[in-house]
């Protein structure tokens, strides 16, 4: 009796230690998330490090579209244009008719509205018997002049937006190139491998060219807004210099004939 109870409960035992034991076993692998990460960090690195040479051109440009959009934040401003102290002294100095006054503190500024104004003074002083006509000539010229530099300088990014993705459209071809060639070759399983790598290369590539053409493409558009804006701006400022001069032509006019050199 002894004997068979010992047996049974040896035969009960077994299972419970069994049961007590594989939770024991098993939290080894609970310790592998944590390694996942670690994982696809390297992964992503080692595929963007070995997605070909058309990686290190796409990383230059990511580099240079970068620089071009905090250059243009820093230049690309009204303050950079037409400064609302500038165009309050300039509005001074011309109902005094202190040319030289004005041309002084149109050298010291550096907005494109002050060489706009500059440029203006510098045709009269040097022309003093010219009219109102040529004058508004030489402001039109300096102010289309102006809004080139700024179209042009907006348009690298448009010009980035368009080559990025056909440097990854590049990189995608290669990619592909690649797997064709290992498929072709009499590899053994080998092959699948380099079918494989050769594909993730091509993506990896798509992907980067996609990555910088698109936001190069945003900024453009948002540049491109606000250069014609500022340009708006200039044109309405110029105006408005060209309005004060019109009345300083009107009353030289009316009175007796002045050199501009006995007025300044």
């Amino acid at each position: 009796m002894k004997i068979l109870l010992s047996l049974i409960a040896l035969a009960i035992g077994i299972p419970l230690f069994a049961q007590t034991v594989t939770p024991s076993a098993t939290p080894a692998p609970a310790a592998a998330p944590s390694l996942v990460p670690d994982i696809h960090s390297k992964t992503i690195l080692e595929a963007l490090m070995g997605a070909g040479p058309v990686m290190i051109v796409l990383f230059a440009l990511s580099v240079f579209f970068v620089m071009l959009v905090i250059v243009y934040v820093m230049t690309i401003r009204r303050g950079a244009v037409v400064s609302s102290g500038y165009m309050a002294t300039a509005d001074a100095l011309l109902r005094k008719r202190d040319y030289l006054g004005l041309l002084a503190v149109s050298n010291r500024h550096g907005e494109a509205i002050a060489r706009v104004v500059q440029k203006m003074l510098d045709f009269i002083t040097k022309n003093p018997n010219a009219d109102l006509a040529q004058v508004r000539e030489i402001a039109e010229t300096e102010g289309t002049r102006v809004a080139a530099s700024l179209n042009n300088r907006v348009t690298y990014l448009a010009d980035i937006g368009m080559i990025a993705p056909l440097l990854g459209l590049l990189g995608t071809v290669l990619g592909i190139i690649r797997s064709f060639g290992a498929l072709g070759a009499d590899l053994g399983t080998a092959r699948y491998v380099l079918l494989s790598k050769g594909i993730s290369e091509a993506l990896v590539n798509t992907c980067a060219g996609l990555a910088i053409g698109i936001p190069a493409m945003i900024c453009y558009a948002f540049f491109r807004g606000k250069a014609q804006k500022l340009i708006s701006e200039l044109e309405s400022a110029s105006t408005h210099v060209l309005a004060l001069l019109s009345l300083q032509f009107d009353r030289r006019s009316e009175r007796t004939p002045v050199m501009i050199e006995d007025e300044l």
